[in-house]
């Protein structure tokens, strides 16, 4: 979070950048199965793909732990202060409890789902769990040059063909997440390879991404 006193940064510089958390549930106590001391063990792919992000293992994503994972996965420093800014803003309010006494800005995991935006794939469904027959019809559907990988022009034809009737904010959301995927992802040949978009969708990939740039593996 940042510190007091400290302007936060434009928006402006954040487009377009992944409003992944974006992102983005069974109770607290029941996704939370592991031995005490241990880390929570989410049982949604929503959650997984979040608790990337968790470094402290608390079930909270700080605005600090946001912008450390996305500098992690390959961001720069500036874009991802940015960025940071405003997944947190944005997504942290959606997530809080009601009890709830820290920072409007953290991101409860256990209530993720309730920062799920519209105009997208449906790859997630409302649990948050992941639904493998629309992850496929991506490719079915878009896949043209190459059956199992996405090019840039293909990636923005699914986009607009998943734009929900003035859905400005879910367009915007939809835009950054696979801006931001494609940038980081794509093969030397400009694809996204069918593999790769599948493991953004439980957080594996943020983890393959860190170990690239020689970052840690983060939360979980």
């Amino acid at each position: 979070m940042a510190a007091a006193g400290q302007r936060r940064p434009s928006l402006r510089a954040v487009a377009p950048v992944h409003l992944l958390l974006l992102m983005i549930v069974v109770s607290f106590e029941g996704s939370q199965a592991a031995a005490v001391g241990g880390a929570p063990t989410w049982t949604t792919a929503l959650q997984q793909h979040v608790a990337y992000f968790d470094t402290d293992n608390d079930g909270i994503v700080t605005y600090s732990e946001t912008e450390a994972g996305l500098r992690r996965i390959g961001l720069g420093a500036a874009t991802a202060t940015a960025a940071a800014a405003l997944i947190n803003g944005v997504i942290g309010p959606k997530t809080r409890p009601d009890n709830a006494t820290t920072s409007r800005m953290d991101i409860y995991i256990e209530n993720i789902q309730k920062g799920i935006h519209g105009s997208d794939t449906g790859s997630y469904d409302a649990q948050g769990r992941f639904v493998q027959a629309k992850f496929d019809e991506i490719f079915i559907k878009y896949a043209k040059a190459e059956p199992n990988a996405l090019n840039q022009t293909e990636l923005e034809e699914m986009r607009h063909a998943n734009r929900g009737s003035n859905d400005y904010s879910g367009w915007a959301a939809s835009k950054a997440e696979w801006d931001m995927l494609y940038s980081l992802a794509k093969d030397k040949d400009g694809f996204l390879q069918k593999d790769t978009a599948r493991a953004v969708y439980d957080g594996s990939l943020f983890v393959t991404l860190a170990q690239k740039n020689g970052g840690s593996s983060g939360g979980n």
